[in-house]
């Protein structure tokens, strides 16, 4: 059932705030910091995983001794770089010895899920300072060695059938269009926005304006998408500190959660049930509707994505988040800024750094540390969903500015 919130958002009635036994958790994220996404080719990935985290530490004014757990995201160091044991390493350069340290795997999800983790850390009480930090160093494998090593997160039986993540992402945007009164250029604005938003992000891979025309233009990758509808391979880091103190910034929720596997065995592949769950998890724990986000960083590993977990998270009625995009609703001054930093579409999508990038940019936004250029204005509350996966994990966070 869907009801009418100020004559013009259309919000599912399950995503209703009502009377919840939950509590918005909390907790401050006194520092972010994070590299560019780029092709970082003179170094490595704890090099990265380093830099990130030093300017997270930097920005909470908090030094290595007194962190207590370090959580590192990250999906496939052995496969891209023949790496392993990054928490530990990573903890020991840092000079944080007495932490202790773990590293988080769930495929692309593993940046916010290390977060997650962070934070169960913090609410535990095992620790009154967590650090949570995502990397990936793809750039060395050729995109056809990337998307067979990405593809390996999918079901055994369809990864041995040779499907890809592009090749689920075409047919769902192929139904989506087909089912609906969105169009093809509907579609691609969804990348010149993202593109857009990405112009004024330092530390964004595209930084270049793209036009409609551009998008369609691009080489086909799969029908009806095209290579402007597909995020980068990318290298880069990106850090959070979480403490038990208060800050400018602060966790509200943070939840996940796991979908059906198997696309073929999904009722309806347009539907993707973990973000759905996870993210009304999250406005319960938070206490807040759709409607009280302000800026949201939606994993648009896609551009159909972009449209299937807005309408998955209650932000538009199923088959018309197209409508958000075309009337400019999710641009940096709509009513909901989506992807101000650029998305996984133009920011980039270093695999295990992209859930913790997501929450950066939206603690930058929230504190006002940004650009005028992609500010989104004076938000409240921030939304990510980091999605593992073509929808098999999702983890969904609420963030809050700490009047």
């Amino acid at each position: 059932m869907w009801f009418v919130i100020n004559n013009c958002v259309m919000i599912p009635q399950e995503f209703a705030a009502g009377d919840t036994d939950a509590s918005p958790v909390g907790f401050g994220l006194p520092g972010v910091g994070m590299t560019a996404f780029e092709a970082a080719d003179d170094r490595s990935l704890l090099a990265l995983l380093e830099t990130a985290a030093e300017r997270a530490l930097r920005d909470a004014a908090v030094d290595a001794t007194e962190i207590d757990s370090v959580h590192v995201g990250n999906m496939a160091a052995e496969a891209f770089n023949d790496r392993s044991g990054l928490a530990n390493a990573l903890t020991a350069s840092l000079g944080a010895g007495r932490a202790s340290a773990r590293r988080i795997e769930n495929t692309s999800a593993s940046g916010a899920s290390a977060f997650h983790d962070a934070v169960d850390a913090v609410r535990s009480g095992g620790s009154a300072v967590a650090l949570a930090v995502g990397s990936e160093k793809m750039s060395a494998a050729d995109t056809a060695t990337a998307t067979e090593i990405i593809s390996r997160i999918t079901h055994e039986r369809e990864y041995q059938q040779g499907v890809t993540l592009p090749s689920f992402a075409g047919l769902a945007a192929d139904r989506y269009l087909a089912e609906y009164d969105a169009d093809r250029r509907d579609l691609a604005r969804v990348a010149v926005k993202n593109h857009a938003n990405a112009a004024n992000n330092s530390y964004a891979q595209f930084r270049t304006p793209i036009t409609v025309d551009d998008v369609l233009e691009s080489s086909a990758v799969a029908t009806p998408l095209r290579l402007y509808d597909c995020c980068p391979t990318s290298d880069g880091a990106a850090a959070i500190v979480v403490t038990a103190d208060a800050a400018p910034v602060t966790v509200e929720a943070c939840e996940s959660a796991v979908g059906v596997h198997a696309i073929a065995d999904r009722r309806d592949p347009l539907h993707i049930e973990s973000a759905h769950a996870a993210g009304r998890a999250a406005y319960e724990m938070a206490r807040i509707d759709p409607e009280d986000v302000d800026v949201a960083c939606i994993h648009d590993a896609f551009t159909i994505l972009e449209w299937l977990e807005l309408e998955e998270l209650g932000f538009a009625e199923r088959g018309t988040a197209w409508t958000l995009t075309r009337d400019g609703r999710t641009a940096i001054d709509g009513d909901l800024a989506v992807n101000p930093g650029g998305g996984l579409k133009a920011r980039g999508h270093p695999l295990g750094a992209t859930g913790i990038a997501q929450l950066v940019e939206l603690v930058w936004q929230l504190r006002g540390d940004v650009p005028d250029g992609r500010s989104t204005g004076s938000p409240e509350y921030g939304l990510a969903i980091n999605v593992a996966g073509f929808g098999n994990n999702s983890v969904c966070t609420v963030v809050g500015a700490n009047a």
